[in-house]
């Protein structure tokens, strides 16, 4: 019999768009998960009966969504993956993706709130945390009928849940299989970093359990790093008492196992590189090359830093531009000899805090090229528009590629810049981010708060001899090659089977 695999994420693999005309168009979503289990799926060997559970996101997703419930049996999208996108109630969504997850969840994990104001949890959370448990109720009964829909003999079932959105999704599907599918296997993957237990319990208790529970519902709960790995095993520990044993040698993959209410859950690292064929080929398509050559014309020969970011807190856009800032005051042989081009793409606008942190990127990025901008010079540029080619032909003549989280559970740029790069590319990485953890001994680590360091480090990257940035770069490169995204998902399939 066939196996079954269920992905379940926030975010599909497909979006929907209404045209003027009344027609819907498909693209495919966007985002580092997305793409990496996208890749994963499609070479998967041997193949199996997959299907992705993932939410309608807008009006048009889930006017599609809705038109194909009521024409069971017809597939969403005619693509690698069979998609089923979930219609759940614009109010539910909005409480428990942006009040909960992104706004409490996602804030937690990376450390970012301002702890004199924020974070409250009065009335008005418990109802959004309401919405947030609807939600993840709402993938379980899904994946529920997915395993349970054609009345077939139970054969072999694989759940693999994504990220801080679905955190509770494991225990519940675990609970609705309970007695009628014999060989489940659940793994929940956190794509970001892991609190530790003191600035984790800022969570009211119920949800600091709850959250804890839900994940250790599953066989296997994974990240990008053993520091992140450590964190979720302190808590475990210190928040629920549940036993824990912790694995020393965490280059087999385990950091530990949790025995939480009879259940065993192995935790695991697996870092997640890039698919460096597919990348490398995407960049010599026309529209990346017309990109290249415009770039090329822009710096007129001169050295160029590169950043590719969404506007989040966490990614430190302002400290990176601060840090350059104070590379141009200190260090005046770079006038006229370099030019930053930021890409800082709008990011969950629904979240007050991420309009005013994006008004100020602009704002400063403003004042540094009025204050370093001559007739003949532009020193900075700053792009706001989200276009991925550009941002491709920019790692593919960057000098310098500068990635300064304050945390970051992995970061897929640190890793996609020097694979692209096609004449060497120093990276400027902070110790923060979880790739730090396998790129450190090629990258020039920076502690992403000391913006003196920051500037010393792009002085140091600017400066150096092009064959070392070279011999950086292809080590960087290498690194990130030999953790391509189908490797990364069979591992976790893998840890399933044992």
């Amino acid at each position: 019999m066939k196996k079954r695999v269920l992905v379940a994420s926030n975010r599909g693999p497909v979006s929907y768009q209404v045209g003027e005309d009344g027609t819907v168009t498909s693209r495919r979503g966007g985002g580092g998960l997305v793409s990496g289990v996208s890749e994963a799926l499609a070479t998967m060997t041997p193949a199996a009966d997959v299907t992705w559970i993932c939410a309608a996101l807008s009006d048009a997703d889930r006017a599609v969504a809705r038109q194909l419930a009521a024409s069971p049996g017809k597939p969403l999208e005619p693509g690698d993956v069979p998609v089923r996108m979930l219609d759940i109630p614009p109010e539910t969504f909005d409480r428990a993706y942006n009040n909960v997850a992104n706004s409490v969840l996602w804030f937690v994990q990376h450390l970012l709130f301002d702890t004199p104001n924020q974070p409250r949890f009065g009335r008005e959370f418990r109802r959004d945390w309401a919405a947030y448990l609807a939600y993840n109720e709402a993938f379980a009964d899904a994946m529920a009928e997915e395993a349970q829909g054609d009345g077939a003999p139970p054969g072999e079932l694989r759940a693999l849940i994504q990220d801080y959105h679905l955190s509770l999704a494991p225990r519940l599907l675990r609970d609705r299989l309970s007695g009628w599918h014999p060989h489940v296997g659940i793994a929940h993957f956190s794509h970001t970093p892991w609190a530790p237990p003191d600035y984790y319990r800022m969570l009211p208790a119920e949800v600091a359990e709850a959250v804890l529970d839900g994940m250790l519902g599953a066989d296997q709960v994974g990240f990008h790093a053993g520091r992140w790995a450590a964190a979720f095993l302190d808590c475990c520990e210190a928040i629920l008492g549940a036993q824990v044993s912790r694995d020393r040698d965490v280059r087999a993959g385990l950091a530990g196992q949790v025995v939480h209410r009879g259940h065993v859950t192995e935790v695991a690292v697996d870092p997640l590189g890039v698919d460096a064929p597919a990348l490398r080929a995407r960049a010599q398509a026309e529209d990346v090359r017309a990109h290249v050559a415009g770039l090329s014309q822009v710096t007129g020969g001169r050295k160029l830093i590169v950043r590719v970011d969404r506007t989040e807190l966490s990614k430190n856009i302002l400290r990176g531009l601060a840090a350059y800032r104070e590379l141009l005051a200190t260090r005046p042989e770079w006038h006229g000899r370099v030019v930053h081009l930021a890409f800082a793409y709008p990011s969950r606008s629904a979240v007050p805090e991420y309009r005013v942190y994006t008004e100020r990127v602009r704002e400063l990025a403003a004042e540094i090229t009025a204050e370093f901008g001559t007739p003949d010079w532009n020193p900075l540029i700053l792009e706001v528009k989200d276009d991925y080619p550009r941002s491709l032909a920019a790692c593919v003549v960057a000098d310098v590629l500068l990635v300064n989280p304050t945390r970051d559970g992995m970061n897929l740029v640190a890793q996609e810049g020097p694979v692209l790069s096609e004449r060497g590319c120093a990276l400027v990485l902070s110790r923060e981010a979880g790739a730090a953890a396998i790129l450190g001994g090629s990258a020039l680590l920076i502690n992403p708060y000391d913006v003196s360091e920051t500037a010393a480090a792009l002085h140091q990257a600017l400066a150096m001899p092009a064959e070392e940035r070279r011999r950086r770069g292809e080590a960087v490169a290498a690194t990130a090659a030999a953790r391509p995204p189908a490797r990364w998902l069979g591992d976790q399939l893998a840890a399933l089977e044992r």
